[in-house]
């Protein structure tokens, strides 16, 4: 099985097929695929390289972090593997394996007295605006 490696920060409209001809000339046995947008098709600004072996995957992660593509600077790193991605999704951080916990939140209760939180700061320009608005003579 070969090593997933992260490429982000790729020019938006770059041509897959040319980035895939730089991955070449600089180490042999490297596979890319680009992550696609589902509804046109262009690349979403990254995409996954595969190495062969440890060492290709190093070499490549040293020679593309940083370097420049159509003038964006690659973010390359070592991708993390599917499950801790899932794990995140179901609630289980693999670092503390604790779930996410529903917490409930003072605006997620119903409470008359009081308005809603997120509206706050509007509501307090509201009232400076008609304290200071003059009555009609």
């Amino acid at each position: 099985m070969g090593i997933r490696i992260y490429i982000g920060n790729l020019p938006k409209g770059f041509n897959p097929k040319e980035f895939d001809s730089v991955l070449k000339s600089l180490e042999e046995d490297i596979r890319f695929k680009p992550v696609l947008d589902k509804e046109t098709k262009e690349c979403r600004g990254f995409g996954f390289a595969t190495a062969n072996n440890e060492k290709s995957a190093i070499s490549l992660i040293e020679k593309l972090n940083g370097f420049e593509f159509q003038g964006a600077k690659l973010r390359v790193e070592k991708s993390e593997k599917k499950d801790s991605a899932s794990n995140k999704k179901n609630g289980i951080n693999k670092n503390n394996k604790r779930k996410n916990i529903k917490k409930i939140v003072h605006s997620d209760a119903p409470n008359l007295q009081s308005p809603d939180p997120r509206w706050a700061g509007e509501l307090s320009k509201l009232k400076d605006l008609l304290a200071n608005q003059k009555a009609p003579a």
